[in-house]
């Protein structure tokens, strides 16, 4: 098994509502905030509406920011046939999750800086300045602790990196591009073309042509039944 069929197997934490909105500067145009709202207008009640447009209009990361965010979440589960983090729109949930739960914003931030503090001590640069390798380097001294510290042993940093890279698999795996990668289809019908003609046998039954026609016949499938005002079947 390879490392994203590994990300791929774990399960994912239920991330809860939060209630309060802090900490977030305006910024987002009614456009961007109008087009976004499009996106989740399914199954909302008017109340959940309202919160979303307030989270909408409101914007946590600086687009620098942003930009290592993504480079981040690339990182961590790289482009493949499917689509990228960028297709998942991952960038975007995570900053939805920082202001939709307010614990995250501040230590989603402060993890930032340090990434970049890190580089320029490390590489004298800022951490999307570096090469692949360089990157990686930093990221899984975060990614593979050490197994014999507890939780609450564990760095900052190592801390961080969990809860970044729990946001990313949670954002990709929950959109279009990432519920195709697992090959997740849902409730598909299947082709049911009857009772196995043996069974019938043993029971001494059979179908009715005229219904046999009409009820399981595989080119009809697709088309929608009609019935008459007494109830009966005509199509």
């Amino acid at each position: 098994m390879n490392r994203r069929d590994s990300l791929k197997s774990l399960a994912f934490g239920s991330i809860g509502l939060g209630v309060l909105l802090e900490g977030c500067v305006s910024g987002v145009d009614s456009e961007t905030v109008a087009d976004s709202l499009k996106k989740f207008s399914y199954g909302r009640t008017p109340k959940e509406k309202e919160y979303d447009k307030l989270l909408f209009s409101k914007k946590c990361f600086t687009n620098n920011q942003m930009k290592l965010i993504s480079e981040i979440s690339n990182l961590i589960l790289p482009p493949n046939e499917f689509g990228s983090i960028n297709d998942a729109e991952v960038p975007e949930l995570i900053e939805f999750m920082a202001k939709d739960i307010p614990s995250y914003e501040t230590p989603l931030k402060e993890g930032l800086t340090a990434l970049n503090q890190q580089s320029n001590i490390k590489f004298k640069k800022i951490f999307i300045d570096c090469d692949m390798i360089q990157q990686k380097s930093i990221l899984d001294q975060m990614a593979y602790p050490d197994p014999d510290l507890s939780s609450s042993e564990q760095s900052k940093d190592v801390k961080w990196f969990s809860l970044f890279r729990n946001l990313t698999m949670t954002g990709y795996y929950t959109s279009k591009v990432g519920i195709e990668e697992l090959g997740y289809k849902g409730n598909t019908p299947n082709v049911w073309d009857g009772v196995p003609q043996d069974v019938l046998d043993q029971y001494g039954l059979s179908y009715d042509k005229e219904w046999l026609d009409k009820c399981v016949d595989q080119t009809k499938r697709n088309e929608v039944a009609e019935w008459d005002k007494d109830g009966n079947l005509i199509t």
